[in-house]
């Protein structure tokens, strides 16, 4: 894999991290996976935002400054040369005891992944995917919040194993109480009758940046946008469904447990909206990075 890697401020060939470090121990870690748009790092202070708030929500002190992340991200995106690229930002709680309590890491490790971006085919975006209702939970938001984005990503694991059983292309799941939550990487939103819908942050899901974006985006261009908390089966009376994502973008279903979503075809909102969001990105980040 050709993958260029930033380990504490210096570009290296072959990144070693300790067999101690909590991140790799206990998953003791926040992350960030940032995408580009004609080479240029696509909602970078959304993201460093976010993963301060992440960095919080586990009492790990993140050991630079925003402008010394953009610095060395900027350098590691030099070094890669790809004409786009897929960003990963982690950072661990450090080398510590082989002990749960973190009281003995000392500094964390901070590391910049920058790769050619897999991407998906083609076909998902024209003919949508299909999505598996999975019996996997979404964590309880007072167990392992997921609005904390942690390396701790078992969760999500276990879901996609169940989706990939069932010859799913990714898994929906609930959360304890019922409610319709997310999908492994991405957010969910449906349509009904030219409202959008999607299920609000109180369900226990990550505040995606790409959702964000969407929800205003429905909101600028006339599309009804409502946030709540709904059971599955809400999502039988649903016309279109999509998820986002930042590597997705917007990414259609047209299939739901294997039967057709509306008229199993990728929707006229669920178009106006890809567009949309395309159109944002050449706005944003058309013009090629100085």
């Amino acid at each position: 894999m050709n993958v260029k890697v930033n380990f504490n401020g210096t570009l290296v060939e072959d990144a070693r991290l300790s067999v101690f470090d909590h991140g790799f121990l206990f998953g003791d870690s926040v992350y960030e996976v940032v995408s580009t748009h004609r080479g240029r790092p696509c909602f970078l202070p959304e993201h460093l935002r976010r993963l301060r708030q992440s960095a919080e929500g586990i009492h790990l002190d993140l050991p630079f400054e925003d402008s010394w992340l953009k610095n060395e991200l900027g350098r590691t995106l030099e070094a890669g040369g790809f004409p786009e690229s897929y960003i990963r930002i982690v950072v661990t709680r450090g080398e510590g005891e082989i002990d749960i309590d973190p009281s003995s890491c000392g500094r964390p490790n901070v590391l910049i992944y920058v790769t050619a971006p897999k991407g998906y085919p083609l076909e998902y975006y024209e003919k949508g995917i299909n999505v598996a209702m999975v019996s996997v939970k979404r964590n309880w938001r007072e167990s392992l919040n997921p609005g904390i984005k942690t390396g701790n990503y078992l969760n999500n694991v276990l879901a996609k194993m169940e989706a990939n059983r069932m010859g799913a292309q990714d898994a929906m799941m609930l959360n304890v109480s019922g409610c319709l939550t997310e999908c492994t990487t991405s957010n969910l939103f449906w349509v009904r009758e030219g409202s959008v819908f999607t299920p609000s942050l109180s369900c226990g899901i990550l505040a995606g940046i790409t959702r964000d974006a969407v929800i205003k985006l429905a909101g600028e261009n006339g599309f009804p946008m409502e946030e709540g908390e709904w059971p599955a089966e809400i999502l039988d009376k649903a016309q279109e469904v999509f998820l986002t994502g930042t590597i997705k973008k917007i990414m259609p279903v047209t299939r739901l447990d294997g039967k057709p979503v509306g008229d199993g075809r990728t929707g006229p909102v669920t178009r106006r909206l890809m567009r949309l969001y395309d159109d944002l990105l050449n706005r944003f980040y058309g013009s090629e990075p100085s």
